[in-house]
């Protein structure tokens, strides 16, 4: 390879024989950058920026089949482009990671084959720990407010904000806090009244795009009876494939897959109205998991549950999460479940009051109780255990974390 990674192109989108159409895709070329000495050819994965918006891309380099005229260039598949014409546009290209060889197929069908397997392939590499900086970040809120009437307060007031890919963020603020109203507007079902709501590249105040949102971005709600809508399981977690017109055949794996994901493929023909509140709610999360998001945003889903079915939804959407590189927003009001979040993001009045790690928010303990909220229980004990003259370090939320610090404080 003549150049390590990453390497950076930049130029002007030309037309080539707008194959991509024809396979599903979005794709632009670039012209070989005059004089400059470029990575051997090869299929890559990439970041691609567009109009300030950053995409995970395949980059296939060198005489490849969309390529005009069979003239070398760099060809971009944008992997969640949200659509439109891409010629004629300043784009950006940065080299991350090599795939594989260059190489020529004997049948589109081939071709198309092939690229499922390099789709996989780049959104597994980027899945890896440690590339959670480089991707685009699937939920950006810039300047963003939100007012039910004219007359009255924000209920979302200017808040800024980027949740990264594969992220799990929980969301806390005491009631009318503005929870609700940021998970609505990060699904498109709130348009912000001022600023912009970007999720998966896409404009939410763009109306054609709306559809497109809700295929990246999920939501589960508070009561799953307000969305499950059809009597049987099977037939409920079909419902937003049918809705985007996928035909029957292709929806069976994917609905058995999600089922399974939730451990709820034994009911897949069990009336949900027959089931615990914990299976209703696990059978929405299917019915979104499904649609195969990048993001869930769940709103307070487990809030009608008793604590081993809260357990239950919150152990099983980490675990997509970690295994599936699902991006998760976690409105709540329980801290226990804060505490095992990655970030938290603390709303009051409609601002954001607080934004770090768990150690970091559930450390401010008078802060907190000003916003209303209360604390971890382990983060309580700490607290009162140190006033007692016990030196425990800070940041414990667990009672994993707190026998393993009481037993090197008693130790000592």
């Amino acid at each position: 390879m003549k150049h390590k990674l990453p390497f950076t192109v930049r130029g002007v989108t030309v037309p080539g024989k707008r194959l991509g159409t024809e396979l599903g895709f979005p794709t632009a070329n670039l012209e070989y950058p005059r004089g400059k000495e470029m990575p051997e050819s090869g299929v890559y994965v990439a970041l691609a920026e567009i109009a300030h918006r950053r995409y995970t891309a395949i980059l296939n380099q060198g005489e490849h089949p969309t390529a005009p005229g069979g003239n070398p260039t760099i060809e971009a598949h944008l992997l969640d482009y949200p659509g439109g014409d891409l010629y004629g546009k300043s784009l950006t290209l940065t080299y991350l990671h090599f795939l594989r060889k260059e190489e020529k197929f004997p049948a589109i069908e081939a071709l198309k084959a092939q690229i499922r397997k390099d789709r996989d392939a780049a959104r597994a590499w980027m899945a890896q720990s440690g590339n959670e900086r480089i991707q685009p970040e699937p939920v950006v809120l810039e300047t963003a407010s939100y007012r039910y009437d004219e007359e009255g307060r924000q209920a979302v007031d200017d808040v800024s904000m980027a949740i990264r890919a594969g992220e799990f963020v929980a969301v806390l603020g005491h009631n009318g806090s503005g929870k609700s109203t940021l998970a609505k507007l990060m699904n498109a079902l709130f348009l912000p009244t001022s600023g912009r709501v970007v999720v998966c590249g896409m404009d939410t105040k763009k109306e054609p795009q709306v559809w497109n949102i809700r295929k990246h971005a999920g939501m589960v709600f508070q009561n799953p009876d307000n969305q499950i809508v059809a009597t049987v399981v099977r037939e409920d977690v079909a419902f937003g494939l049918e809705n985007i017109g996928m035909p029957r055949a292709q929806m069976i794996d994917r609905i058995d897959d999600a089922l399974d994901a939730v451990s709820m493929k034994d009911y897949a023909a069990a009336a949900p109205h027959m089931l615990s509140g914990g299976q209703k709610q696990r059978v929405a999360v299917a019915g979104v998991l499904a649609m195969q998001p990048d993001v869930m945003v769940m709103d307070e889903a487990t809030a009608m549950l008793d604590p081993t079915g809260r357990n239950d939804i919150f152990e099983t959407t980490r675990r997509l999460n970690r295994e599936k590189h699902i991006t998760v927003v976690w409105i709540t009001h329980f801290m226990e479940e804060a505490a095992r979040a990655d970030r938290v993001i603390v709303l009051s009045d409609g601002k954001v009051a607080m934004n770090g790690t768990p150690q970091k928010v559930f450390s401010q303990v008078k802060k907190l109780r000003k916003l209303g909220l209360d604390v971890p229980p382990m983060a309580m004990l700490s607290e009162m255990l140190n006033k007692r003259g016990l030196k425990l370090p800070g940041g414990i939320l667990t009672v994993e974390d707190m026998v393993k610090e009481l037993k090197v404080c008693l130790s000592r």
